[in-house]
């Protein structure tokens, strides 16, 4: 698959071929839910914690007598009917991590990858560096390669210069190539990879697929 480079003015200065084992792969719905299932639950603390009828401080001692008052049976202050008494079914501490296929998880993001390829969505940058951390100057790139929206910006290698300079436009994030995940590339509507992030992804995802290994089995 061949597709156009763009330099900071927003020109197309070349064309490039890119791994159709990363960048054209069939999308499989199935795996990728998984995947973003998977992400969101392991990105969840579980240190939601409620204090059940034996924890509640305070005496168990019964409030009243049983008869003869004309009022229900209650039990003691600590009774989960009562405010301030225990909680019933309450939340504890959980671990929610889901384990995954590691074949399955690169097959998503290749999917997902491959998506914004063939949506149009992938904007491939000559190269994108800023000696100084301008806000300014990252707002006019992106409009000059015609970003309205929100868009993941990926990078060969961390950029100081390219973080400070994007970290206060709304709905935009960095991140290096080798970190790039479903998540992310589904939140953001345009994919702005630097050609050098582009050759990452190929050498990291990009790995000829194993006999028996396609999106038909997973």
């Amino acid at each position: 698959m061949k597709v156009p480079v763009y330099n900071l003015a927003g020109e197309v200065i070349k064309h490039i071929e890119i791994s159709d084992q990363v960048f054209a792969v069939p999308f499989n719905e199935a795996v990728v839910h998984q995947a973003v299932v998977r992400q969101r639950a392991n990105a969840r603390q579980g240190t939601a914690s409620t204090k059940t009828r034996s924890e509640v401080s305070g005496s168990s001692r019964k409030l009243f007598r049983q008869k003869h008052t004309g009022m229900a049976r209650a039990g003691g202050r600590k009774s989960p009917l009562r405010r301030g008494g225990g909680i019933t079914f309450g939340p504890k501490p959980r671990s929610y991590r889901q384990a995954m296929p590691k074949k399955m998880r690169q097959l998503a993001l290749r999917c997902v990858l491959s998506a914004k390829a063939r949506e149009g969505e992938l904007r491939v940058l000559e190269q994108l560096k800023l000696d100084q951390p301008k806000t300014k100057e990252m707002a006019q790139i992106l409009a000059a390669l015609g970003v309205d929206s929100s868009a993941l910006i990926a990078t060969s290698e961390p950029e100081t210069g390219v973080v400070k300079s994007a970290r206060n436009l709304t709905r935009i994030k960095i991140t290096p190539a080798n970190l790039l995940n479903v998540v992310d590339i589904l939140s953001h509507k345009i994919l702005l990879m630097t050609e050098a992030a582009v050759r990452k992804a190929e050498q990291i995802w990009g790995q000829k697929l194993s006999q028996g290994e396609s999106s038909a089995s997973l």
